[in-house]
């Protein structure tokens, strides 16, 4: 039985060195059957008042991409006028970037005992264990809020029921380049000490 008192220096390095990985730059293979069945499992171990798991999970396959950037770049041009080539390869694109696109759905309501915010806060640590979840099994991952995650329409079609809002969409694939580091806020500047104040 693994001892849950003495540390993990494999683990914390693994936390230390996790990051985002841009989802342009993603490729096959993706995580099979089995392993999306783990990562959601672990994905879905976050602290959750109320037992409540006042989230849900979306998953789009890569053949489904083309089809609904048709309808995403539809929706943009509507809202926003004519597209430029660019603008439309773009939309076209959205969810052809990696082999696996998981939208994690906010599903949180009025409750009697638990805040609304905290439920959003357990969708938001769903989103974080996945991309990491998705590390921890060999792929690289990337948490990403678009456009459609805030418009209503699209996140209707994209399976948002209503009184539901999208957390993020999370994309899983494996690299093509090594990743980048970018740079990290200084700890020092995000830290005080509580005080009493008269």
């Amino acid at each position: 039985m693994p001892s849950f008192s003495s540390g993990s220096p494999e683990t914390l390095e693994f936390l230390r060195n996790r990051r985002s990985h841009p989802c342009v730059t993603m490729s096959e293979p993706g995580p099979d059957e089995a392993q999306i069945a783990d990562i959601l499992t672990i994905a879905a171990r976050v602290p959750d008042h109320g037992k409540l798991a006042p989230w849900r999970f979306i998953l789009y396959r890569k053949g489904q991409g083309q089809k609904i950037g048709e309808k995403l770049a539809a929706l943009h041009e509507n809202k926003n006028g004519p597209l430029d080539a660019d603008q439309r390869q773009k939309e076209l694109t959205r969810f052809t970037r990696s082999p696996l696109v998981v939208g994690v759905v906010s599903t949180a309501a009025k409750h009697p005992k638990i805040p609304v915010w905290e439920q959003q806060l357990s969708a938001g640590a769903v989103c974080m264990n996945l991309v990491t979840a998705a590390a921890a099994s060999g792929f690289v991952s990337q948490w990403l809020t678009e456009w459609y995650s805030f418009d209503e329409e699209a996140s209707r079609f994209l399976g948002a029921g209503e009184g539901e809002q999208f957390a993020g969409f999370v994309y899983i694939g494996s690299p093509s380049q090594p990743p980048i580091e970018r740079p990290r806020p200084n700890l020092s500047d995000l830290i005080s000490n509580w005080t009493e104040t008269e």
